[in-house]
């Protein structure tokens, strides 16, 4: 059982997660209607959605987030983050000009580039081996539960009164996190800075190790799976299924809420297994690699004629995801150790997050090339499948690594 100050840091950790992909998902839920407004095509709506990601992989994978995390209080830069990111959406309900929304999508990037390594070092510091299953399995229900909110309020909010009431309102309420977060942030010693720099290793050292790449490369292509989703889900429901928005707004947030329960449930289950004695190698394995092979039934989505059969397989498709995403954070933490767990994150996330460009501008590519979402779907198929491989067989022990 967690403590009552762990289930505190927590809460407030799955709450920033939450509102953190509540802001980055947002974009789609209103794709519909700032195209008709802003008259923009399928390639450019693709680069808009993909500007997020530009910054926000470029700060981790240049190990600005990952310096920040470690060099400075790693609770008052997620703090400083937040602010950021949240002002960025509320302006964006204000813009007219497409330069613009970009840049702030960019600003908005840099914000939440130091969310995962913050979580990262926190948990490390924080949570023992047998928790952080769960922790991590709760922060990521909190990121997919917030496209599940955002899609749901967001479609009916913007059906009822236009996508810039929702984007003010979401940014400006958000920012009621950081009262509670500065009363029960975590104060630790360690977590004000590095207490030796010498036991931080070098980005080069972290380079060197077989692990630090196949996680990113793996972590890469199950998040091309899951952009691909919250960037073009909405649309591809409203304009291939032809769904109502309101139709959209209920099957798109339940197919993000079947990822968020199924997390948790995974999450519980991991920590449960190594509890009674299971490794971590076997039990963060076979959860990434169950979960990552069965997510391929995301392909059969695209060819069933029935809207309901469709549904049904998305479903089944995110509960699949939903047993990888549980463990996945945790393999990182486990393998880097509390020292190096946000440098190592920051990197590998990086690097994975360029997936976020590649998945809005490619999917949009290909949309506007053969008119329809059919090759969409079967490179998500491929990538998801790939990254499987990357976790099962790349990755060999789940152990602390070992560094010099």
């Amino acid at each position: 059982m967690l403590s009552g100050r762990e289930s505190r840091i927590l809460a407030l950790l799955v709450i920033s997660g939450f509102l953190n992909y509540v802001d980055r998902a947002n974009l789609s839920v209103g794709l519909t209607n700032i195209q008709g407004e802003m008259h923009l095509s399928p390639y450019q709506l693709g680069l808009l959605q993909s500007a997020f990601f530009w910054t926000y992989a470029a700060f981790q994978l240049s190990s600005i987030s990952g310096w920040l995390v470690d060099r400075f209080n790693v609770c008052w830069v997620l703090a400083a983050g937040f602010f950021l990111w949240s002002g960025a959406t509320a302006v964006t309900a204000l813009v007219h000009v497409f330069a613009v929304m970009f840049s702030l999508r960019l600003i908005l990037g840099m914000g939440e580039s130091v969310a995962y390594p913050s979580y990262s070092r926190i948990l490390a510091n924080n949570f023992p081996e047998h928790h952080r299953g769960l922790a991590n399995a709760l922060i990521d229900a909190g990121t997919k539960a917030g496209p599940a909110m955002g899609t749901l309020l967001g479609g009916l909010l913007i059906a009822s009164f236009g996508w810039r009431p929702f984007f003010l309102v979401l940014g400006i309420a958000s920012l009621l996190w950081l009262g509670p977060w500065v009363l029960w942030m975590p104060r630790a010693r360690g977590l004000e800075a590095r207490q030796d720099p010498a036991a931080v290793p070098p980005v080069a050292a972290l380079l060197a190790l077989r692990p630090v790449w196949f996680t990113s490369v793996g972590l890469f292509c199950s998040n091309y799976f899951w952009y691909f989703l919250i960037t073009w889900l909405p649309y591809y429901l409203e304009e291939e299924r032809h769904f109502g928005k309101r139709k959209m707004a209920v099957y798109g947030s339940l197919s993000f809420l079947a990822v968020a329960v199924s997390s948790v449930f995974s999450g519980w289950l991991s920590d449960h297994w190594i509890a009674r004695g299971g490794t971590p190698t076997r039990v963060r394995k076979t959860f990434a690699g169950v979960g990552l092979c069965f997510s391929t039934i995301i392909l059969p989505v695209a060819l069933a004629h029935s809207a309901e059969l469709a549904m049904a397989l998305l479903l089944l498709a995110c509960v699949s995801f939903g047993v990888y995403t549980s463990n996945v954070y945790a393999i990182t933490q486990t393998l880097a150790g509390p020292c190096a767990a946000g440098k190592w994150t920051s990197l590998q996330n990086g690097a994975a997050n360029l997936a976020g460009v590649a998945a809005p501008w490619l999917t949009g590519w290909l949309v506007e090339t053969t008119g329809q979402f059919y090759l969409a779907f079967v490179l998500a198929a491929v990538i998801v499948l790939a990254s499987a491989g990357c976790f099962v067989l790349g990755v060999e022990k789940v152990e602390r690594v070992q560094f010099g």
